[in-house]
């Protein structure tokens, strides 16, 4: 028996032995001992592989034996190394650079660059290798950075070391996350992701939202980075098939790597501020593919938010392909003395190029993450991080980890509340007052005192003021609740509401809603301008746009998700409606031929009732679907992508007598079709709205009732692409039928990037037009062009009814 024993200890002692992994670590240098950051190393004739860290350094774990490294950087030879793997071992390694020899070939001083030819050969492959694999999965480590390196002691008062939790010198990580996913593709553009581990430093529950279809960039495609929000333009591809216009080659060299010929070209954009590249790209002989790129995007490129954009791509070949082994996306930037620095880097991992997708296997929901993948101890991201941490990484990880498990206690929680909701009565005037409760999940909000106060003709000054609270009692449910009180001195009116929405379900955007009470609204329904502008107006320069009535009203609704990108709402509405007249014409100037208007918009001289006091009943359904809508899902929510694909939205109002006394009947069908920021390539992106619709019983209407448009009678306002910007305010809400359309291009800098002393500026060209017929408004149309920055912009447009002008005139937006 002891024998048995002996031999049964033995074997086992045997088999772990031979499956045991030991690691080999190391640090990868030039031949000057400057580390070689983010270097890849492989074992060979296997499809798993780790990165080097941002200093050099690199971890991987190997069974005993004999195994071969390779290590290899873009721009560095390639080294292959045999190791005996009997422990764990350190293995550094030095990388010398690739010596590129450009043949001694007698170029007159009119010829061409060898390069060309080179180019216009990958050119004309370009589809081939874009197509060449249909389909494939793979494992993708994602790790991203984000730090400061630089920062003003002060922003607008807030210590900015103490609020970013910086060092001494104000520099310091501001993000830092890792996560791992499954990730399968198929053409042309079905993508499937699962996260299987995540984690954000400082924040334990938190979820990092890298995506491998975000790191995803393809040279052989013609046009880059469309939607990335770093430029309102694409980017042109340095072997597109028009690339020869935008970019100079130079052949630097060739080179030789496991019998493959390999030419380095230098691209450069033919002009400073075209959409274009500037670096290197690595072409491989005969196949004429890429072999690598190492290519920058900087500000005179047109790039938004960074200064330089560094990107890099490194291949290995599997079976008869090649596919990105490694992604690194390197940024920097200067914004308000706020100097940052980062980067984005992406490790695949076993391949898999023809997998046997099921059927139905690509869906709506393109990256999956569940409650598992943010519970990964240390130990596990120890052993499967393929890029090690660095020193400060590291410092980071364990400084805000263990800062953020002391701010999840109560005693915490507590201290941090006594100090937030401290009364401050300077801060209650400008901001309001918080009382949060965030161990409870309660929080109420106090309105700014500042903003309580208002002027319009009707009310005179008055007093608007309200509060909300809110709790959230789960992950999937939470409540709010605001009242809200509102007196105008003139008018003598006092109005008070409550209103409260419960989400119960946030997988499917699910609430019900509800609101009862008094209220001065807007007699257009959209809404005209802000309290604050119309006060502004009426005061300074005696003209009162804003229209109101006073209306008893309760309503409740639900909205919920019926299936993706099928969202339905529903109402039951009544309110009891009185007409108003102005009580106070109170202007701090008077201007000369300027008078205030009645609030009765088709009576500006005289006030006269614009509608009977009546009472109106209605539901209300809303359907609106988004074609080929994408979503993220979190343990707990969805996040939608913005779809490539218009949107639908179906409207059906009715109004019905009798029921509470109403007095309305009356039927309304209407339908939207919209979409915005669709891709022009280098001309910029368009958006555009297509409205129409009916009342197919107009038995009963009144003002309050009609299908309202959303007109402007302002110079200054917020930007909206259904917005008009020249009809009125009121004047042409419709009770019969009503076509809308509203179209506007963004050009992208097209034209202006063209000028020298403009281009600085990164100004955007915009051309619109807007449409409307009715039957009291005919053909309206309004054209206008203009230029706008981060969402200001100042345009100059015209206005016809039929072939006849009738308006003219510059237009301000404002808006972030």
């Amino acid at each position: 028996m002891k024998k048995v024993s002996l031999l049964l200890f033995l074997f086992l002692a045997i088999t772990i032995s031979a499956v045991a992994q030991y690691q080999i670590s190391g640090k990868i240098t030039e031949t000057n001992g400057d580390p070689v950051a983010f270097a890849s190393i492989y074992v060979k004739n296997m499809s798993k592989g780790v990165s080097a860290n941002a200093d050099g350094f690199y971890k991987l774990t190997a069974e005993k034996g004999y195994i071969t490294l390779i290590f290899k950087a873009i721009g560095f030879k390639t080294v292959e190394r045999i190791i005996q793997v009997s422990n764990d071992i350190v293995t550094n390694q030095t990388l010398a650079p690739e010596s590129y020899i450009l043949n001694a070939v007698t170029i007159r001083s009119d010829a061409e660059d060898p390069a060309y030819e080179i180019i216009r050969k990958a050119v004309k492959n370009r589809k081939k290798h874009l197509n060449e694999v249909n389909a494939f999965s793979t494992d993708v480590y994602i790790k991203g950075l984000q730090k400061l390196v630089g920062a003003p002691k002060k922003f607008f008062g807030y210590d900015i070391q103490k609020t970013l939790e910086l060092d001494t010198n104000r520099k310091g990580i501001l993000y830092l996350s890792e996560s791992q996913s499954a990730f399968s593709f198929q053409r042309p553009n079905k993508i499937k992701e699962e996260m299987v581990s995540s984690k954000v430093s400082g924040r334990n529950n938190a979820f990092s939202y890298n995506k491998a279809s975000d790191m995803i960039i393809n040279f052989y495609e013609n046009l880059l980075l469309e939607g990335s929000g770093l430029s309102s333009r694409s980017f042109v591809s340095p072997i597109a098939d028009n690339a020869l216009f935008y970019y100079n080659y130079n052949l630097l060299g060739t080179t030789e790597e496991n019998g493959i010929t390999i030419n380095k070209i230098k691209v450069t954009p033919r002009r400073k501020n075209d959409p274009a590249f500037k670096g290197i790209v690595y072409i491989a002989d005969d196949s004429w593919r890429l072999m690598g790129t190492n290519l920058f995007l900087t500000e005179s490129s047109g790039i938004n938010f960074v200064d330089t954009l560094h990107i890099s791509q490194e291949f290995n070949k599997v079976e008869s392909t090649y596919l990105p082994s490694n992604m690194k996306f390197q940024f920097k930037g200067n914004v308000m003395g706020f100097k940052f620095e980062g980067y984005y880097v992406s490790i695949y991992s076993n391949y898999n190029i023809h997998p046997n997708f099921p059927k139905n296997y690509f869906t709506a929901e393109i990256l999956k993450i569940t409650k598992a993948v943010n519970k990964k101890d240390s130990l596990y991201w120890m052993n499967n991080r393929p890029i090690p941490l660095t020193e400060e990484e590291k410092g980071d990880y364990q400084k805000k980890d263990s800062i953020a498990l002391l701010k999840a206690t109560k005693p915490y929680l507590d201290s941090l509340e006594k100090a937030n909701n401290k009364f401050e009565i300077g801060k209650f005037i400008r901001r309001g007052y918080s009382i949060n409760n965030r161990y409870e999940k309660r929080y109420i909000n106090l309105d700014p005192l500042l903003s309580a106060v208002y002027f319009n003709t009707v009310e005179g000054f008055g007093l608007k003021y309200g509060l909300s609270y809110r709790k959230v009692l789960d992950e999937q449910r939470s409540y709010m609740i605001r009242p809200q009180v509102q007196y105008g001195f003139s008018s003598q009116i006092f109005t008070a509401n409550v209103s409260g929405s419960y989400f119960y379900n946030r997988l499917k955007r699910a609430s019900i809603n509800a609101s009862f009470g008094t209220a001065i609204n807007d007699l257009n329904s959209y809404g005209t301008m802000s309290a604050r502008s119309n006060e502004i107006n009426t005061l300074l320069f005696e003209t009162n746009l804003v229209k109101l009535y006073k209306k008893d009203f309760a309503t409740i609704g639900s909205s919920r998700e019926l299936a993706d990108g099928l969202q339905a709402s529903f109402s039951v509405n009544y309110a009891k409606n009185y007409t108003l007249q102005n009580t106070n014409t109170y202007t701090i100037r008077d201007i000369k031929d300027r008078t205030l208007t009645s609030n009765n918009p088709f009576t500006p001289t005289i006030e006269t009732p614009l509608f009977p006091t009546h009472n109106s009943f209605n539901i209300n359904a809303v359907l609106t679907y988004t074609i080929g809508q994408r979503y993220t899902t979190t343990p707990y929510a969805k996040r939608y992508e913005e779809s490539k694909f218009p949107r639908f939205q179906l409207n059906y109002r009715k109004g019905i007598k009798g029921i509470l006394d109403s007095d309305v009947d009356y039927d309304f069908l209407g339908l939207e079709i919209y979409q915005e920021r669709i891709s022009a390539g280098l001309l910029g992106y368009m958006s555009f709205v297509v409205g129409a619709g009916k009342f197919l019983n107009n038995t009963s209407v009144f003002y309050p009732d009609r299908k309202h448009f959303r007109g402007n009678n302002a110079t200054i306002f917020p930007p909206n692409l259904r917005k008009f910007r020249y009809l009125d305010f009121y004047q042409y809400s419709t009770d019969r039928k009503y076509i809308e359309i509203h179209f506007e291009h963004n050009f992208a800098g097209f034209m202006i990037n063209k000028i020298p002393l403009l281009r600085k500026l990164k100004l955007e060209e915009i051309v619109g037009a807007n449409y409307l017929t009715e039957p009291d408004k005919r053909n309206y149309k309004e054209f206008y062009f203009g230029i706008e920055r981060l969402g200001f912009g100042v345009s100059y447009g015209y206005s016809f009814d039929g072939s006849k002008r009738v308006d003219q005139g510059f237009r301000i937006t404002y808006g972030l």
